[in-house]
């Protein structure tokens, strides 16, 4: 047992020195990400005229209010969004263009977006991903990234083994589940390594391991696997026409497509649930292609209060309708884990308990690092004594030699 401990040990050793750097990055960018759908929200607030209803005044047609939304821009609209507070503004999705909003009851365009903010999350989520790689360079940074993770679900998984007690004792527990006053060097980095390992320990495992299936189609379909289900068919790549992005010939299509009749459609998707706070309509690319809604109950990153509607634009009848609770066991699973992630599967409380370990994460691979120097050092000072007295015994030797 002890050898099978000290092989764990340099194993540890091994994978947190090759790894820290990218789990470093991807602790500190997991940590600016934690609110970022709350900052960008207060952001865009901030920069937005406030919408002042008339009292009776009906929401204006969908067409009128993306037309207003398109007026001068080049990009294409993807999307409308509706909340359901009286005074909060249509937004109108452009992609990754940005977004922008719109007064319901006058069709005056309040704003856009906090671009310098969307800016900076999406820099910042680069280089969570990618670490700020662009175009084909993101494939290799996504395997650096992938792998970095398995190194440190390892780290995590022999961390706790390493630390757990051989003896279950007050004295014990506290010297590693409790910051001490008073510790410098190596004895405060140790102290630190174990406390916020401890601490971090389970909430760490389910950020880190719910990132794996992100990283691989391997590690998600092995979700669906485990409940004895078959994964999904991978969806077809977009294809390519003219020199186009894909997204760009979609846009294309659906800037050709007339958006009126849509308003009924909407209605009709506000009343597929009580208590939404918000549905979603993605604008369609295709004059008789049916319309997908999608409904949030939830602050928008909950599956679990999350719905999909899709209408026949036509006839207005209900062609999919699956509620989260439809879901197979596999696919509940698979969308838990997504948002597992971030946290926000439990809302605010869970994103703040995955920042702070996010923020743990960092802390650990400071630490393991100075750990890991100073053991480093250590050795080779201790090289170099050797080798001064290996020296000297040669040179006593030769010494003696020539005197002989």
């Amino acid at each position: 047992m002890k050898r099978f401990r000290k092989v764990i040990f340099w194993c540890h050793l091994a994978a947190g020195s090759l790894a820290a750097v990218v789990i470093l990055v991807m602790s500190v960018t997991g940590v600016l990400l934690t609110y970022e759908r709350q900052l960008t929200a207060w952001a865009d607030a901030r920069g937005l005229r406030a919408v002042e209803r008339v009292p009776g005044a009906a929401r204006l047609p969908v067409e009128t209010l993306v037309a207003n939304a398109r007026e001068g821009r080049p990009a294409q609209p993807t999307a409308l969004t509706v909340r359901a507070d009286a005074d909060a503004p249509v937004m109108v999705s452009f992609g990754r263009e940005g977004v922008v909003f719109v007064n319901p009851y006058t069709g005056e365009v309040l704003g856009e977006g906090a671009r310098g903010v969307r800016s900076f999350f999406r820099t910042i989520t680069d280089w969570h991903r990618w670490l700020g790689a662009q175009g084909e360079n993101r494939n290799v940074a996504r395997a650096v990234t992938g792998a970095s993770n398995l190194a440190f679900l390892f780290l995590v998984t022999s961390g706790f083994y390493l630390w757990f007690p051989r003896s279950w004792t007050r004295k014990q527990f506290r010297s590693i589940s409790w910051f001490r006053r008073g510790l410098a060097g190596k004895a405060r980095d140790f102290n630190w390594h174990n406390v916020v390992g401890v601490w971090s320990a389970v909430p760490l495992f389910i950020v880190v391991l719910s990132a794996v299936p992100i990283s691989y189609t391997w590690a998600g379909n092995l979700v669906y696997r485990i409940v004895g289900e078959t994964p999904p068919a991978p969806r077809p790549a977009p294809t390519q026409t003219g020199g186009a992005t894909p997204s760009g010939g979609s846009e294309r299509r659906a800037a050709e497509v007339s958006l009126g009749g849509l308003d009924s459609l909407l209605a009709r998707a506000e009343r597929q649930v009580e208590g939404w706070r918000s549905v979603s309509m993605q604008l369609p690319t295709q004059a008789d292609a049916p319309v997908t809604f999608t409904i949030d109950r939830g602050d928008g990153g909950q599956p679990q209060k999350r719905a999909q509607l899709t209408l026949e634009r036509a006839s207005g009848e209900v062609a999919r309708w699956e509620p989260f609770a439809s879901y197979t066991a596999g696919r509940r699973l698979r969308s838990y884990m997504r948002f597992a992630h971030t946290g926000e599967v439990l809302g605010l409380f869970g994103q703040t308990i995955a920042g702070l370990v996010s923020l743990g994460g960092a802390v650990l691979v400071y630490t393991g690092l100075a750990l890991a120097f100073r053991r480093l050092r250590a050795w080779a000072a201790g090289r170099v004594r050797e080798s001064k007295r290996e020296t000297r015994d040669d040179t006593e030797i030769l010494s003696a030699s020539g005197a002989d």
